[in-house]
């Protein structure tokens, strides 16, 4: 194995020498690093990171915990975190909880054991136990996505309750009035705030809540088809449903077709997240979009500012601003739709 003696003595320097100019750290001349650069090329010399950390008590490596790796918004947000990361030379470690409190906490614990240096989070639950686990070691965290209550941590998420109650304002005025919404579990921030929306929509146009509607079965394709065919089952059956986010609006859609009705000449269909241009031949959902991409930049922006300042910072709360993006998947009910003149 080549070592930064052998780097030092093909290029004609002291290893000292080599390492500020592997390391990037103190001065070398333009001569010197190229030819240093040169040997370490020659000699397919790389640097014994794990040493370097043990010296620096510093890994330079962040772990962004996600809830559905699968799903596009996600690895939208990944793709900023490691942008931002890579930048400034931190690794990035991607661990996936399924939405599941236990294997979220077995991932904190086994960061841990690895000293990693932060963690970027986005909480399965509403349990404060990731919080007190990482708090207790010094690990520093933001929240991604989700709301926390406390004023003590870093967060960076969209403005879920205003996006929803948008999205609802669209179909009420359309001439909606029936109309459902399915959301994940209450527990999780994203879910219990958009449902927030939903309801205050409703509510300042004077109609009813009813909580038949209303389904909490999880943010997968899986959730999303068995909540829609429950509130699909209803009578009066709704004219419109909200999905609370893409994978169940995927899993609405194919509900929808199974009982043999179409979208939106039967329901309309909204959600909140569109999915890349590249997964749809003929983008038609109306939905609200979250600037994920931006969300995982900020996120890491803040996390590797607090982890390279000396400075104490005070917890900051970012929220992001969502776009309603209206397409061919909302119209007007079919008994407005049949009066109106062509």
């Amino acid at each position: 194995m080549t070592t930064i003696k052998d780097v030092a003595r093909h290029a004609g320097v002291s290893t000292m020498t080599v390492s500020r100019v592997v390391n990037k750290t103190g001065y070398a001349s333009g001569d010197t690093r190229a030819r240093v650069e040169q040997a370490v090329a020659e000699l397919g010399y790389v640097p014994n990171a794990v040493a370097r950390h043990l010296r620096s008590k510093r890994t330079r490596t962040v772990a962004l915990v996600l809830s559905d790796i699968t799903n596009p918004f996600f690895t939208t947000i990944a793709r900023g975190v490691e942008d931002v990361a890579a930048a400034r030379n931190f690794a990035v470690m991607f661990c996936n909880t399924d939405e599941s409190e236990v294997e979220e906490n077995e991932h904190l614990q086994m960061l841990i054991e690895r000293q990693i240096d932060g963690v970027l989070l986005v909480p399965s639950g509403s349990s404060p136990e990731p919080f007190r686990l990482l708090g207790s070691h010094n690990v520093p965290l933001v929240v991604l996505d989700r709301r926390v209550s406390s004023a003590t941590m870093d967060e960076v998420r969209s403005d879920s309750e205003a996006g929803a109650y948008q999205l609802v304002r669209h179909l009420l005025e359309l001439g909606h009035r029936r109309i459902a919404m399915l959301s994940g579990q209450r527990t999780i921030s994203t879910a219990a705030d958009r449902i927030a929306g939903y309801e205050r929509a409703l509510t300042e146009a004077g109609i009813p809540v009813d909580p038949a509607l209303i389904r909490n079965d999880g943010f997968a394709v899986a959730a999303g088809r068995s909540a829609a065919r429950h509130v699909l089952a209803t009578r009066p059956r709704p004219t419109a449903i909200f999905a609370g986010n893409n994978f169940i609006a995927f899993g609405a859609i194919r509900a929808i077709r199974d009982l043999g009705l179409l979208v939106p000449e039967d329901v309309s269909l909204v959600c909140f997240d569109d999915v890349p241009d590249e997964w749809a031949i003929d983008p038609f959902m109306t939905c609200i979009v979250q600037d994920a991409y931006s969300m995982g930049r900020r996120a890491a922006e803040l996390l590797l500012t607090r982890l390279t300042s000396d400075r104490p910072t005070k917890p900051r709360s970012i929220i992001l601003p969502t776009k309603l993006v209206v397409r061919r998947s909302s119209a007007p009910p079919a008994s407005i739709a049949a009066i109106v003149p062509s």
